[in-house]
Order: C-alpha cells, then structure tokens, then sequence
C-alpha cells in the first residue's frame, strides 16, 4: 500500500517500536521470573504507535511529562535502555539515580519530565511546563499525556481552562487503551468519547487511532503547528489498547481473552512491519537484523543493571530541592 511517509521514517518507527516492546518484555520477565524489579510496574505494550508518531511530529527540545506507564515514552525520548533498566532496578546509575523506580523515570537531559505516580497531577505539571516555555520565548510545545481514568480528575477541568486562557503551547495526549486499572469509561462517565471534554473550554480537540503511527504524527504535527502560531492548547484522544494488565498484578478479570485477542490484531508493530514490506522499504532479513540489535541492547540493559552498584545511603536526602543554598537539613 503506497504511504507519504519515507522509507526512513518506517524504519524509524519500527527499530523505536520494537525497542520498547522488547523492553517491556524483558522488564516483565525480570520482575516475575527473577524477582530483580520491586515496586509497581506498568508496561507500555500495545501502544508504542503513540510514542512513535508523536517523536517524529517533535523536536527533540519539546518537553514530553507522562504518568506512571512511562517507560515506553522515556525510551522515545532518548534515555537509553541500560539507564531504564537500571532505573527499574533501583540502582544508582538508573535516570532517577534509582530512587524512582518504574513510575518515576526522569531526565532533564531528554526533556522528559516523568513518570508521575499520582493519577491526574502529571496534568498540571504538564500546563506549568508550557507556561515556562511561553515566559521564555521559545518554539518548544509540550506533550502532556494521561489515561482515561485520569480524564475523571478535576485537575483537568483547571487546567484546561487555564491553559486556554493563557493559550499555552501544549498538548494534552489522552491514551485511552479502555480501563482506568480495571474499570472501562463506561461505568465512570456518560461521556465515552474523552475528546468532547475540550468542548466545554472551546479546546480544539479530536478522537486519533493510537494503534497507528501514521495517525498519531499527523494529529500531533497539527497540533503542534497551531501551538507555535500562538493559538494554544489541543486535546488529543488517541485510542489504543494495552495488551497486558494495568500493571504486573492484574489477573484481568475485568475482560475477556476474546477481546485481547481482538485488539492484538490491530498491533501497531505488526501493521508497520506489513508496511515496510508492501512498500519494499526494507526485507524479513532486514528487519531480523533490526530486531538482533535490539534484543542485544535489552540484554546489554539487563547486564548493566545487574553489574551497577546500589546507591549510597548519603543520596537519601539529595536532589530534594533543586537550588543548593536550600539544602534539606536533617540535624
């Protein structure tokens, strides 16, 4: 099926996509089968699309702030496999010098501000962020996501009708894979379409299959677009689907095998693959070499985590605060 995107951009979708997929699975085999992973863990699986499109609709400079299931979107933005894996690990080479964990990945470097464990206050942050970079002057927008459920918060409604008000250049990326934990939209709200939330605040908004990273680039590339002209913020509801539990422990219940099976047909990986292949972008061999260097660089995360030294006890009370004339002082 002939495509507008170049060869280079498939090959980038699918060498990012098949990063984190790799990732998560092997991240999910350390924590159940190894027991090397503590604390909660949210995998990404299913909707790598999203983080893939958006990538290639941004620069690198544009802040990207997230909730707990940030591993996917932390390695989109650059922070390297072993810097992940040992963040997982809890050890002191991790991008939060191990003291985050799974749903507190961080790098000002890579201008990904979290990995936010409180449901809804990612969204906030997300607006602030955008406010910093309009006071400023730049060109950066900000890639503010969040879950259905957390579409339920009233920090939302603030901050979408500040953000308006203030016409910030940001864009609020809601990544409906179904259930809040194991809850569907359906049993939380009479509004199932999460996108006419912006209605009410005159937000330009609209519904994005997130299981496409076709879809993805072209919805966030106009958004960010109207956010450089000055016309401020987006609502993007990108619908997708994760192909695990909401997190490592959830027996999902709450669905059927049928409707996971379903979705799975619908694998973003699986679509761009058949893609590069139509297209004669690149071979089976090709693609087989892709997915060797990957596998390579997720055992290479596994062995730097495992070879990487736990944090010292006087890191406990550092990086509190950001300015050291302000020193957090225990006597």
């Amino acid at each position: 099926m002939p495509t507008k995107f170049s060869k280079e951009t498939y090959l980038y979708w699918y060498e990012l996509m098949q990063l984190i997929r790799q990732f998560e699975l092997k991240s999910e085999e350390m924590y159940k089968m190894a027991g090397k992973i503590r604390g909660f863990f949210h995998a990404y699986i299913g909707q790598e699309a999203i983080a893939a499109g958006c990538m290639t609709a941004t620069s690198h400079d544009d802040p990207f702030i997230t909730a707990y299931r940030d591993h996917g979107l932390a390695l989109a933005k650059g922070v390297t496999a072993d810097a992940c894996m040992a963040e997982l690990y809890g050890k002191a080479t991790g991008c939060s010098k191990g003291k985050g964990g799974s749903m507190h990945f961080f790098s000002a470097e890579h201008r990904f501000f979290g990995g936010h464990g409180i449901v809804g206050a990612q969204i906030g942050t997300g607006a602030g962020l955008a406010f910093a970079e309009k006071y400023k002057g730049t060109q950066n927008v900000v890639l503010c996501y969040f879950g259905d459920g957390a579409a339920r918060q009233g920090m939302l409604h603030e901050t979408f009708n500040l953000a308006m008000l203030w016409k910030l250049p940001v864009i609020f990326i809601c990544e409906n894979n179904n259930y809040a934990m194991g809850t569907s939209i359906s049993r939380t709200s009479n509004v199932l379409d999460i996108y006419k939330l912006a209605d009410a605040y005159d937000m330009p908004a609209d519904k994005v299959d997130g299981m496409s990273p076709e879809a993805v680039h072209d919805s966030v590339a106009r958004a960010v677009k109207r956010a450089k002209e000055g016309d401020g913020p987006t609502l993007l509801e990108m619908k997708t689907y994760r192909y695990k539990g909401h997190s490592v422990s959830d027996p999902q219940k709450y669905r059927s095998k049928e409707e996971v099976e379903e979705y799975k047909d619908q694998d973003p990986l699986i679509k761009v693959t058949n893609t590069i292949l139509e297209n004669a972008f690149a071979s089976k061999e090709d693609l087989h070499a892709i997915d060797q260097k990957i596998n390579a660089i997720v055992d290479e995360s596994v062995r730097f985590a495992e070879e990487s030294p736990w944090p010292d006890d006087n890191e406990l009370l550092k990086d509190v605060y950001k300015d050291e004339n302000y020193p957090f002082i225990v006597d």
